[in-house]
């Protein structure tokens, strides 16, 4: 899975994820550094010694997460962008992620942008908190995002689109927007239906026939399944209420 995609597994993750007992008392590295190769800057620039010497340039890294104490000079020095910290005591309700982000333009602090996956699919909403950008021009730049804390060790990269406040409206009918219909999708609302029923897309005048296919398209980006598998609800035919009178005849304007 690594060698081909790039992206580590469960397994990979479990050996360089700190235990909940050491999230739990502030800031730490997480070094998601997978194979052999002659690299070690972390180590240099890691003042504190929370990782360990290498006894062979090739070695994989080290950390001692006792010692460590989240600062993020390994972050910027790490030129496979291989290293974050995670800040679990950040607020009750968020964690604060610090990632590498060697992009231009840099995002504003106190804007909002989309937190990634390491497969890049869009997670969660995130908020810019601080930038770090040294003047020293082999340095990369770091960002903190502040970022629901169940995705702490889900969301390593972002995107500056924010994703989920699109006002595209999907469901005219109802008035419903693409950033609303991404959330609903988040929250694990994964078919037509649910999303129906939640949000009301597809209950008005038209009854689904323009933001149906458009919820799917979404689920299909979002989930991974299939457009042509997806389940879709029974259209009727559009209506539009009368008074009882035009019924009877008794209207002016017949």
């Amino acid at each position: 899975m690594l060698k081909s995609t790039g992206i580590p597994t469960k397994q990979d993750l479990e050996t360089v994820i700190p235990s909940k007992e050491r999230l739990a008392k502030g800031p730490v590295a997480i070094i998601e550094c997978f194979q052999k190769i002659p690299c070690n800057p972390c180590y240099t620039s890691c003042k504190r010694g929370a990782i360990k010497e290498f006894a062979d340039i090739n070695d994989r890294p080290e950390l001692n997460p006792d010692i460590c104490n989240g600062c993020g000079v390994c972050i910027s020095n790490c030129p496979g962008l291989a290293i974050s910290v995670v800040d679990e005591t950040y607020s009750d309700t968020e964690a604060l992620v610090k990632i590498p982000y060697e992009f231009i333009p840099l995002p504003d602090e106190g804007s909002f942008v989309t937190g990634l996956d390491r497969s890049g699919k869009p997670v969660c909403r995130a908020k810019v908190v601080k930038v770090l950008n040294g003047k020293a021009q082999d340095r990369t730049p770091v960002v903190s995002l502040a970022i629901p804390k169940e995705y702490s060790m889900v969301v390593r990269s972002m995107s500056l689109d924010d994703y989920y406040s699109d006002n595209t409206i999907i469901c005219r009918c109802e008035e419903i927007t693409l950033g609303e219909i991404r959330e609903y999708i988040r929250k694990g609302y994964h078919t037509v239906d649910e999303i129906k029923r939640i949000s009301r897309a597809g209950m008005g005048r038209c009854q689904g026939r323009t933001c149906t296919p458009l919820i799917m398209e979404e689920i299909e980006r979002a989930t991974g399944k299939k457009v042509a598998d997806q389940k879709v609800h029974t259209y009727r035919p559009p209506t539009v209420p009368i008074k009882l009178g035009q019924l009877i005849g008794g209207e002016d304007n017949e």
